[in-house]
């Protein structure tokens, strides 16, 4: 695990935040249930079976297709007690962005894999909810001349690819998707992310509710700024996906440092327009 993790969730809120999901029923899974149906895509691509899988988030099996029965582990504790070399497949549907030492979850999740195991995650990535985080914001700078954090941090793609490689991963893959969901009214939009356990727990987070003319205000700034033709607004959910193997000898290695058969000089020459 990391030595000096940055501690910015606030964990018991957090739980009570899917808790509260999980009471509020089926209707707000839609955007879990689609990255799970694209995660089992791209297992489908590997072309492998996996007959030892494990789900890190506590979904318990809901959007889980790729065993009828899979174990799972709550991501709210820093040490997830799991068994070194015990699965060949270890997955994270859309929790790891509330995970406070993500780099330690991610050295867990390795030491978890049998040798040429297979780690596939998705969190929510750097451009998510743009549209409601500049409408607060604003909102609250206008009416009170300063602004709270209401929307959580969200890492960022560039960032993953590293981090797997620290957590000991190999042939580590980072890549994302970008999906627009339309609502009728900002409202709609909140209280959907409440029904997805998605509402904020940062530590740092107002206590109190938020104002009710800031709320309006930042209501009108969005239907302003990111509206369609026909009224409804936008909210961008960037999708960020990674993949890593724990490592076996089988695997395909980088080519060592100066090895190369060919100069880069000679390469470009011979991809060059052929001389008249």
């Amino acid at each position: 695990m990391s030595d000096n993790p940055a501690y910015i969730f606030d964990t018991t809120s957090m739980l009570r935040n899917r808790k509260r999901s999980a009471m509020m029923g089926s209707e707000f899974d839609f955007l879990r249930a689609e990255i799970a149906d694209r995660m089992q895509d791209r297992l489908l691509e590997i072309n492998r079976t996996f007959s030892i899988p494990l789900d890190i988030g506590g979904d318990y099996g809901r959007f889980n297709k790729w065993a009828a029965t899979t174990p799972t582990v709550d991501i709210s504790d820093a040490s997830l007690g799991l068994a070194e070399a015990t699965y060949d497949l270890v997955v994270s549907n859309l929790h790891m962005h509330w995970v406070n030492d993500l780099p330690g979850m991610l050295v867990q999740a390795n030491r978890a894999l049998k040798p040429d195991g297979l780690f596939l995650g998705a969190l929510l990535g750097g451009e998510t909810l743009v549209e409601l985080r500049h409408s607060l914001l604003a909102a609250e700078s206008e009416l009170v001349g300063g602004a709270h954090q209401r929307v959580i941090p969200f890492a960022d793609v560039r960032d993953m690819g590293s981090l797997l490689q620290r957590a000991g991963f190999a042939l580590p893959v980072a890549d994302m998707d970008t999906i627009t969901v339309t609502y009728e009214h900002p409202l709609k939009l909140m209280q959907e992310l409440r029904g997805m356990g998605e509402a904020n727990a940062l530590l740092a987070r107002p206590k109190n509710f938020m104002r009710r003319d800031i709320l309006m205000k930042a209501c009108e700034i969005y239907a302003r700024d990111f509206s369609n033709d026909d009224g409804r607004i936008r909210a961008t959910f960037q999708i960020i996906y990674i993949t890593g193997w724990h490592p076996h000898e089988s695997q395909q290695k980088p080519a060592k440092r100066g090895s190369a058969t060919m100069r880069l000089e000679d390469a470009l020459k011979a991809g060059g327009p052929p001389k008249p």
